[in-house]
């Protein structure tokens, strides 16, 4: 369904403006939005990531895919984390479901990924393509959109270099994956080019603190610094 103009444009100093009546779908995101923004007092925490190693090995495996395996993996040794404030209680969840943010059009959508620490990332990388795919040709079901733990952001393949992510409604904390861009660095003591990702936590304060999502990323960081382990 395509946004429906509400209202004929009118003229004034901005020049003509056109009200547009938002979809259901955008309706629905614009609330989920306000209401984290209103209720959840988050805070960042980036880390720069040398994915140098992870590029040359990953083969067929994309980046996001790379991220939510290792994402579930430091969910597994971080309850809070993989949590949520609510009613003035820490809720501790289960399972390591991963969501990950995917342009659907008229709105963002969240496909999970489900138990992402106990699947590999070549199964997790097969595991979005078809969920995209699904969101893209509008035949994702609601299962798919359901069970979310935690949410992964990734702007990196349209050149954003690093940027804060809404934590979502019912969540602790969501992450937010940047470009990689070629660095000097010292490696093994010689001044080489490296490719350095930004990835940059927001988490809810309530739940998570700040030594709790420092300890987090830099697992995150740690995985995936380790390709030889994490794509195993």
């Amino acid at each position: 369904m395509s946004a429906e103009t509400s209202a004929p444009a009118a003229t004034g100093a901005k020049g003509a403006v056109q009200t547009v009546e938002p979809t259901r779908a955008q309706r629905t995101v614009a609330r989920r939005m306000a209401e984290s923004k209103a209720t959840i007092p988050d805070f960042q925490a980036a880390v720069e990531v040398d994915v140098t190693d992870l590029l040359a090995a990953r083969g067929d495996v994309t980046v996001t895919a790379a991220v939510v395996h290792a994402v579930g993996v430091a969910l597994r040794e971080h309850a809070c984390v993989n949590g949520a404030y609510a009613d003035g209680k820490h809720q501790h969840y289960e399972r390591a479901n991963v969501g990950v943010v995917v342009g659907g059009g008229e709105a963002l959508v969240i496909p999970t990924i489900a138990d992402a620490d106990a699947k590999s990332a070549a199964a997790i990388s097969q595991q979005l393509a078809a969920l995209v795919a699904e969101v893209r040709d509008g035949t994702i079901t609601a299962a798919a959109l359901s069970g979310a733990t935690f949410t992964i952001s990734n702007l990196g393949m349209h050149g954003v270099h690093a940027f804060t992510a809404i934590v979502q409604p019912g969540q602790a904390a969501t992450l937010a994956v940047g470009a990689a861009v070629q660095r000097v660095a010292l490696h093994d003591g010689a001044a080489v080019a490296r490719q350095v990702l930004t990835l940059t936590l927001s988490a809810d304060q309530r739940i998570v603190s700040g030594t709790d999502a420092a300890s987090f990323v830099g697992r995150v960081r740690a995985l995936l610094e380790d390709p030889a382990a994490l794509l195993a």
